[in-house]
């Protein structure tokens, strides 16, 4: 049930002894969501604050039309998870066009895509970069045989996802249907659903133009934004809502706000505060769940790794006698730990071979941005470095901060533990998940060293006890044997 309530201040109450945060009646989800659009942005090639501007635009638009107040909270929640579906294609992208799925997005967004002339000037500068005549000539080919329905099926997989992971955030059907319709446009060339005008819903016609005028604002400045808008007026986007982005173009305070990067420490202000509602902890779980789920969605070779670190993470934790709110602390770390690696492109992740150090260093920066975006939620805040250090070992061969032995707390060990063996438990683009057995021969190699020994010791009494059997699924790609039990790359 969702709770709503009026705010003043307040923050999370710390357990005494323990980094354990519980939510309190004055953790909004405004708050929390803002801070991890950080991580929809990344997956987009967005520059950081896309969707938190986005909201705003969208708000401001929404108040010069008098939108009826019972539907701006769902706009204001649509405007800020537009994006819950995007890494649902990044395989996709970067499949078809042989390039890093982030640019192919960035550049897409900046394109005209429903004018067929514009569409194929864009796929044939995005395809296969940097390689020869001959294999962009191919990659192109292969592309355009797919023809409309092939780029709608890519559409369609965004907007349902994103609508259906909306869904199970508790959101009304209001917010859920306009992210299903965020690609649509006003004359009905637009995607998946080839929608018209009113059959647009108006907060998905929206959300349509808030995005864009963001990003041709943020890349292009202010004037390029209001041209492209008049440009697509009556094509893209409804003419009203056109109309009414031109009258606020004198509204210079809020465009200021929108350039000095204010935006996200006053996303409260645009949220109807009669409709604002509470982050408990029931919801917190919810909204950790659901952006695993957006993680997951990233490579096919992780679809359940999050859930999977969380599930081993908070068993070995339930052995070593933590209490039931550190492992359900831990088990939030768990299911976001790997926040970043949506910043990473699916050419690394999916890779079949060894990663180049160019490639593996651009893997590497993944804990970074976990790190960054988890700060940026006060309720998750006090878990953020410990979530991000789950590559970091006992010797200090670890990354991104190279820590070592008593630097590491707890819950990094277990989470440490529990990347590697849900890593070698399932397949990789290189390789087939691995039987229970293997995977303790190969990890104990680094015990003591590397490893926690209690950790790798609660983790042994799991897997001998418990089945948890490798997938079935055998790699899409030969067996590349120097890989064969690699968990430094496949984690």
């Amino acid at each position: 049930m969702v709770q709503r309530e009026h705010f003043g201040g307040g923050a999370g109450v710390a357990e005494a002894g323990h980094h354990v945060v519980t939510a309190s009646a004055a953790v909004r989800l405004s708050e929390v969501l803002a801070g991890l659009s950080f991580a929809l942005d990344l997956t987009e090639g967005q520059r950081p604050g896309h969707s938190v501007r986005s909201c705003a635009i969208g708000m401001r638009l929404a108040e010069e039309i008098g939108l009826p107040q019972e539907l701006r909270s769902p706009l204001f929640y649509a405007l800020l998870m537009k994006d819950l579906g995007c890494s649902s294609n990044a395989a996709r992208f970067a499949a078809l066009f042989g390039s890093d799925d982030h640019a192919v997005k960035a550049t897409l967004k900046l394109s005209n895509w429903s004018d067929a002339a514009e569409s194929f000037r864009f796929v044939s500068k995005a395809v296969a970069p940097g390689q020869s005549f001959l294999r962009r000539t191919g990659q192109m080919l292969a592309l355009l045989s797919r023809g409309l329905e092939g780029a709608r099926e890519v559409v369609r997989t965004r907007c349902e996802r994103g609508a259906d992971i909306a869904g199970t955030l508790g959101f009304t059907p209001h917010t859920v249907e306009a992210i299903r319709a965020l690609d649509e446009h006003w004359d009905g060339r637009g995607q998946p659903y080839q929608l018209k005008r009113d059959q647009i819903p108006m907060l998905g016609r929206i959300l349509g133009i808030a995005q864009t005028v963001e990003v041709f604002w943020s890349t292009y400045g202010f004037d390029a934004a209001y041209a492209m808008a008049a440009v697509r007026r009556g094509t893209w986007f409804d003419p009203d809502l056109v109309s009414a982005l031109e009258s606020i173009k004198g509204d210079v305070e809020f465009w200021d706000r929108l350039r000095l990067g204010h935006t996200l420490g006053e996303v409260a202000a645009y949220e109807p505060v009669d409709e604002a509602i509470v982050a408990d902890d029931a919801r917190l779980d919810l909204v950790a769940e659901a952006f695993a789920r957006v993680i997951d969605a990233k490579s096919p070779w992780t679809y359940s790794h999050s859930t999977g670190v969380a599930r081993i993470a908070t068993q070995i934790a339930g052995h070593l006698g933590f209490s039931t709110p550190e492992v359900r602390d831990l088990r939030r770390a768990a299911l976001l730990h790997d926040l970043g690696k949506l910043g990473v492109s699916n050419r690394i992740l999916d890779k079949p071979g060894k990663l180049t150090d160019a490639e593996f260093a651009a893997m590497r920066r993944h804990t970074e941005h976990t790190q960054a975006i988890l700060e940026r939620v006060g309720c998750f805040r006090h878990f953020a470095s410990e979530a991000a250090a789950h590559h970091e070992r006992l010797d200090g061969s670890g990354y991104h901060r190279g820590l070592r032995g008593d630097s590491l707390a707890k819950t990094t060990r277990i989470l440490c533990v529990s990347d590697i063996c849900d890593a070698l438990l399932t397949s990789r683009p290189y390789r087939p998940g691995l039987p229970a057995d293997r995977v303790l021969d190969v990890m104990k190699r680094d015990v003591g060293l590397a490893l926690d020994p209690d950790c790798f010791a609660a983790l042994r009494v799991l897997l001998t006890t418990t089945n948890l059997a490798p997938e079935a699924v055998p790699p899409a790609v030969q067996l590349v044997p120097a890989l064969a039990e690699d968990y430094i790359q496949a984690a």
